[in-house]
């Protein structure tokens, strides 16, 4: 469903709402008219007539329908407004119009404020009929037959803009709802592709390096190489697990894990590692500082020379710095670029910061700038 179609629904719901509501008051201060101006039984039917014209108009609006009935309510109703006016002395004979007419104008596409003023000039000029028919109660008959229902009416239809602005403005909440659903969606879909990429790119060049480390040693240490090989299956396994769990939502990481994982890969391309603690992050931020550690050694293995590497975790986060970055071209990373938006929403920032041959990547959460580990 679109969120045009929901926004739809939402003002039908409140249309028919209103129609509950309303629609009883409607009638019955149509009943109390006909009953209280009525001076015989067709004086009654043409009030009547009148009272229909607005509730068939008040009904289809509910619908959504009113404009295929706009034309003949307002007809009847105005020329129910004309007789009580002319002929049955009924001062409150313009409810027909003070119903249809507040209801189709503000449904019109253009022309609206025209539309209003014609509106609330008909009602006056059908209304002072009875003074000219009548000139010896001109006072009483201005006030009841003129001023009263165009005043009335002009209040209505100027009631009727603010509310349909109202209606306007659900739509607009049920589109930006939607528009919310879509794009928490859209994340969501983006957070499990980084996640799969976290998961699928660094076992794969894992067993990138441990192939070519087994292919030098075969020869000369078939008992070293046969080992790079079980671990190679053992990485696989355990890589379909993790994809799994991802799947079902399931994956959590590990932080010591992914320190000595860390350690070993980069050790095993050649470089020196040091690992400096001082203290113990928040343990809601093992996950994403896990993350970012398993995404910049992947970066180091494909991008870097490291001879040294440096990874210092304390309370203010966590910072890995190695020295094997090209001075002449600064690499493209675009999965700390992804992972760089999961660390702000909870809190921290990301840098990722290139000065020579050294690179460094760290995470810092907020208010902790200080004691960044350096």
């Amino acid at each position: 469903m679109t969120s045009e179609q929901v926004a739809k629904g939402s003002k039908a719901t409140l249309r028919r709402l209103n129609l509950y509501k309303l629609l009883p008051l409607v009638a019955a201060g149509g009943v109390v008219h006909i009953a209280a101006e009525a001076q015989n039984w067709w004086h009654a039917a043409v009030l009547s007539a009148g009272v229909v014209a607005g509730v068939v108009g008040f009904v289809r609006w509910a619908d959504r329908r009113l404009m295929t009935v706009a034309v003949p309510c307002l007809l009847v109703a105005g020329v129910v407004w004309l007789f009580g006016a002319a002929v049955a002395n009924s001062g409150g004979s313009f409810i027909g119009l003070l119903i249809v007419g507040p209801l189709v104008v503000p449904e019109l596409k253009r022309h609206q404020l025209p539309a209003a003023v014609g509106l609330v000039s008909f009602v006056a000029v059908v209304g002072s009929a009875k003074l000219w028919l009548a000139p010896e109660e001109f006072r009483s008959d201005l006030i009841g037959f003129v001023i009263v229902p165009a005043a009335i009416t002009a209040v209505v239809v100027g009631l009727r803009f603010p509310n349909r602005r109202f209606y306007d403005v659900v739509r607009d909440l049920e589109e930006s709802r939607e528009r919310e659903a879509e794009l928490a969606v859209m994340r969501e879909r983006v957070r499990f592709a980084g996640d799969l990429h976290d998961i699928q790119g660094h076992t794969l060049h894992v067993v990138k390096l441990k192939v070519a480390l087994a292919q030098r040693i075969l020869r000369s240490d078939a008992a070293q190489a046969e080992q790079e090989l079980q671990e190679i299956q053992a990485l696989v396994v355990d890589t379909i697990g993790q994809t799994k769990a991802l799947a079902y939502g399931q994956r959590r990481l590990n932080l010591q894990a992914e320190l000595e994982n860390a350690k070993n890969l980069l050790e095993a391309a050649g470089a020196r590692v040091t690992i400096e603690r001082d203290g113990e992050p928040d343990p809601g931020w093992s996950d994403p500082l896990s993350q970012v550690l398993r995404e910049t050694t992947t970066n180091i293995l494909r991008h870097a020379q490291a001879r040294e590497v440096r990874i210092a975790l304390g309370t203010a986060g966590l910072v890995i710095d190695n020295d094997g970055a090209d001075g002449d071209r600064v690499p493209e990373l675009r999965g700390l670029a992804g992972l760089r938006e999961r660390v702000e929403d909870g809190g921290g920032t990301l840098l990722a910061e290139q000065h020579g041959e050294r690179f460094r990547t760290a995470v810092v959460f907020a208010g902790e700038e200080r004691g960044l580990p350096r």
